[in-house]
């Protein structure tokens, strides 16, 4: 079966790269494991997606941001970020909303919605949204055991048997992308040798629209604000606790009052009792670099194209500039009958990402690295980096700025 572009994959990347090329005229094909009941609708994961007001403006434009619901959708106006035991002489730093730009002045930094809500939405703006152009043709529950590209074009074999060809492949099968693998490109990996435990809480002192960061002795906490608990009307956020990965399974396994009481005891009852309100996930942090995004007629987007660390929460935005990125020349490409596998194309695309995340991955990367150190030296480095951060008000322009996605 012949198509114009294959994309391995139908997570939120590879829905949203054919989404944004639904009506380029472009023959599509989606490959993935998964089966197509599951994509419909997408199981709760725990984890809660910070959207830049840019990656929010995309996915309007994509059509997706209508399908998300407006009460998955939580404003994030304040990033708080703090060093050390909670007392008198922690760290602190503020970010708001009102330190953005004055020509990007908003009511929020961005927002805060669950990624199963993502993924159910890019899959209605792909399959049932009455938009113009054809819906890609998707092969479900479905693997791909071969990749061969050259010069004429891209040869998919599935699992099944199927022959899939086309004139690029598009890899949009995660961080550890086997599709990647299997076009030969090297990428370097970094396991911070911890993990994080992801759930949803409700708690008494609310939030005021406030995301922490709080790197704390032996552990580092992350509450990402949600909209009030629809059963009960509590306060309501997501809860990340990042800790070394031998440490998370007894948590994952305590009844779920315990548990409650323990994540109480480790916030320090600053937002009083907490209460578990959703199943408990774990995922371990693992730094992917690729070597390079592209190779004959191929090319890599999304976690494939780089794997962030999820401290700084631009995994998902970086995922969705690539996106960008890419169907931008693809269509370009289209409009004026150039080849779309182009050895030119697919390196502009590499160089224009590669540049847009390689600053944000090294610097994450560093902050990452240093916030696992318990030694004295990085302990008080950070701490001193914290503070300053908060006396330096230029320094709060720039975060607001990376935060929105606007700067």
């Amino acid at each position: 079966m012949d198509f114009d572009l294959i994309i391995v994959g139908a997570g939120p990347a590879g829905l949203c790269l054919a989404r944004a090329l639904r009506d380029s005229g472009l023959r599509l094909a989606l490959v993935e494991q998964q089966t197509a009941a599951a994509l419909q609708a997408p199981a709760f994961d725990g984890r809660e997606i910070a959207l830049t007001q840019h990656s929010a403006q995309l996915l309007r434009q994509l059509g997706l941001w209508q399908h998300l619901g407006e009460d998955n959708i939580a404003p994030l106006k304040v990033a708080l970020v703090m060093d050390g035991a909670h007392g008198p002489g922690q760290a602190r730093m503020h970010i708001s909303h009102t330190h953005s730009p004055p020509r990007h002045a908003l009511p929020e930094l961005g927002h805060l919605v669950g990624n199963h809500h993502i993924r159910r939405g890019a899959w209605l703006a792909n399959f049932d949204d009455a938009a113009a152009g054809a819906t890609p043709t998707l092969f479900s529950g479905e693997q791909v055991s071969q990749i061969h590209t050259g010069a004429s074009g891209a040869r998919l074999v599935l699992a099944s048997g199927t022959t899939l060809t086309a004139r690029l492949a598009v890899a949009a099968d995660s961080r550890h992308s086997s599709t990647r693998r299997a076009m030969g490109i090297a990428a370097d990996l970094h396991d911070y040798g911890r993990s994080m435990l992801v759930c949803q809480m409700t708690h008494q002192q609310a939030h005021f629209d406030t995301a922490w960061e709080w790197f704390d002795h032996g552990q580092t906490l992350a509450l990402l604000p949600m909209n009030p608990c629809p059963l009960t009307g509590q306060h309501r956020s997501s809860v990340v606790l990042t800790l070394p990965s031998h440490e998370l399974q007894p948590l994952l396994d305590l009844p779920d009052e315990a548990f409650g009481a323990g994540m109480t005891r480790r916030f320090d009852e600053r937002l009083g009792t907490m209460q578990l309100a959703s199943t408990r996930h774990a995922y371990p942090l693992v730094g992917v670099w690729p070597r390079r995004l592209v190779a004959q007629r191929f090319a890599a987007v999304g976690d494939a194209a780089v794997g962030m660390h999820p401290v700084t929460a631009h995994g998902f935005n970086l995922g969705l500039r690539s996106i960008e990125t890419l169907s931008r020349l693809l269509i370009e490409a289209r409009r004026s009958g150039h080849d779309i596998a182009s050895p030119a194309l697919l390196e502009r695309y590499q160089q224009t990402h590669q540049r847009a995340s390689r600053g944000l991955y090294m610097a994450t990367h560093a902050l990452a690295s240093l916030y696992t150190q318990e030694q004295a030296p990085a302990r008080w480095l950070r701490h001193t980096l914290v503070q300053l951060g908060e006396r330096l008000v230029p320094f709060k322009r720039v975060l607001a700025g990376s935060l929105t996605g606007l700067h």
